[in-house]
């Protein structure tokens, strides 16, 4: 907890059961208060290693894609009380010793939103990110911050710290299921004014962490680029975008995220005040 405020970490995972334990290791426990563990329909053993390390962990029936995990993931984590919220990757790709700096950057309201960004300080070449992928990172970003009119280092991190306020305002539920989700998400938080941040990230780029390929990658590029010229044309009041739009859905309730989830694990969450 950070100057009253309860500090939740979600952990959206497929297939994360070589990398799990090593992520939660470095975890600050005298910041976290909360760890939230979503597994969307892993093949391993991601889940009952979640519950063994002491996480409040959530199973989808099926696989929902990455975008689907983490409307789960901020819909429980709202549900829990959190008041910061802390999106980490479980593969052990971002340094969880960062979430403490984070966190502290929005609870002494210095911003609304912070990034982990690779990209300062060149930490995706030396933690070994693939050539093309830094460059395909840099040239969108490019574009990005021309679209938007900002200027972000990267816009494609999977580190995010939001205050609750954010996650309540967006139209998150309008978002993809798919990975684009996370750059939706930040082009609906500079459109509806939220502060963002970055902070320097050094990132490991190894054979458990995970990494979508060439194929998906070029699908998630051009999804990008309509995310972008999207804001752009509702920027513009030439079209009104559901992702853009504050009267699309916003996160579900936990009691109607019950069937996303097995049976046992689709029960109501204690509230905040119970022990």
């Amino acid at each position: 907890m950070i100057e009253g405020r309860k500090v939740v970490v979600v952990l959206p995972a497929y297939n994360a059961e070589r990398t799990l334990e090593r992520t939660v290791r470095e975890l600050s426990r005298d910041i976290v208060d909360d760890i939230i563990l979503v597994d969307d329909a892993s093949r391993d053993n991601t889940a009952a290693l979640g519950r063994s390390l002491g996480l409040h962990t959530l199973v989808h029936r099926q696989n929902l894609g990455y975008g689907g995990n983490q409307k789960t993931c901020y819909a429980e984590a709202l549900a829990r009380g959190a008041d910061i919220v802390v999106m980490l990757h479980p593969d052990y790709q971002y340094d969880p010793r960062l979430v403490p700096s984070m966190a502290w950057l929005i609870a002494s309201d210095v911003y609304d939103v912070v990034l982990g960004s690779r990209i300062i300080g060149n930490g995706a070449l030396r933690g070994g990110m693939p050539r093309y992928k830094y460059v395909s990172n840099r040239m969108l970003t490019m574009v990005q911050n021309t679209l938007l009119a900002e200027k972000l280092s990267e816009y494609h991190t999977g580190y995010r710290a939001f205050s609750r306020k954010v996650l309540e305002t967006l139209p998150l539920e309008a978002n993809s299921n798919d990975f684009v989700f996370d750059n939706q998400m930040l082009g609906q938080i500079f459109y509806f004014g939220f502060r963002v941040g970055e902070v320097s990230c050094p990132t490991r780029y190894q054979a458990e962490s995970s990494s979508i390929n060439f194929s998906r990658s070029c699908t998630y590029g051009l999804g990008v680029l309509q995310t972008s010229l999207l804001y752009r044309l509702a920027r513009m009041r030439l079209a009104t975008p559901p992702i853009y739009d504050p009267r699309s859905a916003r996160l579900l309730q936990h009691d109607r995220l019950v069937s996303r989830l097995l049976p046992e694990e689709g029960l109501p969450s204690p509230s905040p005040s119970e022990p």
